[in-house]
């Protein structure tokens, strides 16, 4: 497979193709999910459509024969027949439009709901490029306008369309020659639509992607106000906001425009067929050739087959513009994750023993395959040992936790748990041995013990509040207005560095799997804290593998074993002691960081 594509922003050279109409037929399995509805919805539309017909046909009743002298009381038959035909067409036209525009909202809620579970497969490799505002943005504006497609636009285009061929068989019936003339004309009408179709989607999927670069420009900026307002950027970050939204409406008006013209056009050219016609029509009736009854039905079948033409024409360019949505969302879809499980996966042995093996691995990010991360790299972890990993900057510490999670596979060798290589087992169960304490811990906007439950959700609360005590969060959390029911905002906005550190270690004890990874779990702590959650960490620890990720040397004083790395390779390994004896590169990064800190303290 290609690298992820960077979803938002390709070039429109080849927008024809993808912009077509073909292009809503991969939202076309989740309408027929509701078939049923779709098939109730016709019918209704088909009896609305009918009762309209037969109104011209009153009407020519009525002018021949009601207004007759000699058929004064037919007036009143005829009248009470237009009031039933006026019922009927009332109720069906209001379940035609339930059933159309609740059609519309399921399949759309459908469709949402598998975009969002398809993006959540998706691997790291992908969102390396996507944004994530511009997915939110197809999430919600582009099935928005799929939305209308599949409920109003669905429903006047299929009414219409009804309305046309039904209008055009009964002008025939009523005036053959009067309907070829009118006939003659349909080409003039169409025409236009056919050949301006193409500009409408481009401009309308060009007005799409600025939308939704605004979107994320907006989604980016405001995640991160504080930032923004420290370094005073509100006016820059304003100007540039403006200017995105400026460019989203000349897009938006642009496409407008070229609708509009379309528009225009086809009513036009369908009126002035409808009104020339008339003009030949009222010469009959002057000269006997046919009844004023006969020309006023030819005359509203020809209203409707021209209204229902010239409705086509707007529904057209909404169908048009929705063609390029749905273009971006089949995208989405179309994307295949890098790491999937195989046909047949391999079971993890139980009970888990936690063994992990490094083998002859060579690793390069996606997109940068000239930049190997890792070289034939080998190394073993032994079940409940605890082994730090340290080294400079871009050695490759955190990189090692990625392909032990299985967010990439390696370019070569394996990596394997218990035996089993990542690529023969299912990442979802692959990930299940494993609990991770990021160096920047992610808080979602719930509540305290959500967010502590996250990996756990069948949790009770007794196990959630055990969980935040060894994770020395407890007192903290109580501390709150609703205690663990707080919601702790977007990003955990309301916590300090420490407290969400201590959340996110919370949460990895709660998992209780038989891996800890920890990269960097108490960076954000100070020393009284840092001790109090090491204390619990040392507890968690105890027979589980543990894999630390640290900079800072004095967290990996009791590990087991201490992995130096430098430039993708191990260069160093042992104790602490034994390393600072050979005077290496552990030793000169320890010589940094504790002589510095003594200096801080001479100097305090």
């Amino acid at each position: 497979m290609t690298d992820a594509p960077k979803i938002m922003t390709d070039a429109p050279n080849n927008s024809a193709s993808r912009d077509s109409l073909r292009n809503l037929k991969p939202i076309l399995p989740y309408a027929k999910r509701r078939a049923g509805r779709a098939g109730a919805a016709l019918v209704a539309l088909a009896i609305a459509s009918a009762a309209t017909l037969v109104v011209p046909l009153a009407v020519r009743g009525m002018i021949d024969k009601g207004f007759a002298v000699d058929h004064a009381g037919a007036i009143n038959s005829y009248f009470i027949a237009l009031i039933g035909v006026v019922s009927v067409l009332a109720v069906a036209s209001a379940t035609r439009y339930y059933l159309v525009m609740t059609l519309g909202e399921r399949v759309v809620a459908d469709l949402r709901a598998a975009v969002f579970a398809h993006l959540t497969r998706l691997d790291p490799a992908f969102y390396d490029t996507a944004l994530s505002g511009e997915l939110a943005s197809r999430l919600s504006a582009d099935t928005t306008q799929i939305k209308s497609t599949f409920g109003a636009t669905a429903s006047i285009a299929l009414r219409n369309a009804f309305l046309l061929v039904g209008a055009v068989g009964l002008m025939v019936y009523t005036s053959p020659k009067l309907s070829g003339l009118v006939l003659f004309g349909i080409p003039a009408v169409i025409l236009p639509l056919v050949f301006s179709g193409r500009a409408v989607r481009a401009r309308s999927r060009a007005a799409q992607d600025t939308l939704a670069e605004a979107n994320a420009l907006a989604t980016e900026n405001l995640s991160a106000i504080r930032i923004m307002q420290a370094f005073g950027a509100e006016a820059a970050t304003r100007a540039r906001f403006a200017a995105a939204a400026e460019g989203a409406y000349s897009a938006a008006r642009d496409a407008t425009g070229a609708r509009a013209l379309l528009t225009g056009c086809g009513i036009f050219l369908a009126t002035a067929s409808v009104v020339g016609v008339l003009w030949l029509g009222a010469h009959d009736v002057l000269a006997g050739r046919m009844s004023a009854g006969e020309l006023s039905q030819f005359l509203l079948y020809a209203l409707f087959g021209a209204s229902s033409l010239g409705q086509l024409t707007e529904v057209w360019g909404e169908i048009s513009a929705a063609a390029g949505a749905a273009g971006r969302i089949a995208e989405i879809l179309a994307t295949q994750p890098r790491v999937t499980a195989p046909a047949h996966p391999r079971a993890l042995p139980k009970p888990p023993r936690g063994e992990i093996v490094f083998e002859d691995l060579s690793f390069a990010y996606p997109g940068r395959p000239d930049r190997a991360v890792f070289s034939h790299l080998s190394f073993v972890i032994a079940p409940g040992e605890k082994v730090a990993i340290v080294g400079p900057s871009g050695a490759g510490k955190s990189t090692l936790l990625q392909l032990l999670m299985r967010f990439y596979d390696p370019v070569s060798g394996a990596v394997r748990i218990d035996g089993v290589d990542a690529r023969e087992a299912d990442p979802a169960d692959w990930r299940r041995r494993m609990a991770l304490v990021p160096q920047e811990p992610v808080i979602f906007a719930a509540s305290a013990a959500d967010n502590i439950a996250y990996g756990a959700p069948n949790a009770t609360r007794a196990q959630i509040e055990a969980a935040a005590e060894q994770a020395a969060a407890l007192e903290f959390l109580r501390a709150l207005p609703e205690g663990l029911e707080t919601r702790l905002g977007e990003r955990g906005v309301t916590l300090s560095g420490g407290q969400r550190q201590r959340l996110a270690i919370a949460r990895a004890i709660l998992k209780d799997a038989p891996i800890l990874l920890l990269d960097e779990a108490t960076s954000a702590l100070d020393a009284e804290n840092e001790m109090l959650v090491q204390e619990a960490l040392d507890h968690v620890m105890q027979n589980r593998t543990t894999l630390v990720i640290a900079h800072r040397l004095a967290t990996v004083l009791a590990a087991d074993r201490i992995l130096v790395m430098d430039g993708g390779q191990i260069v160093e390994q042992g104790r602490h002691a034994d390393l600072v004896a050979r005077d290496g590169l552990y030793a000169r990064l320890a010589r940094l960081q504790f002589n510095a800190g003594a200096e801080a303290l001479a100097t305090a």
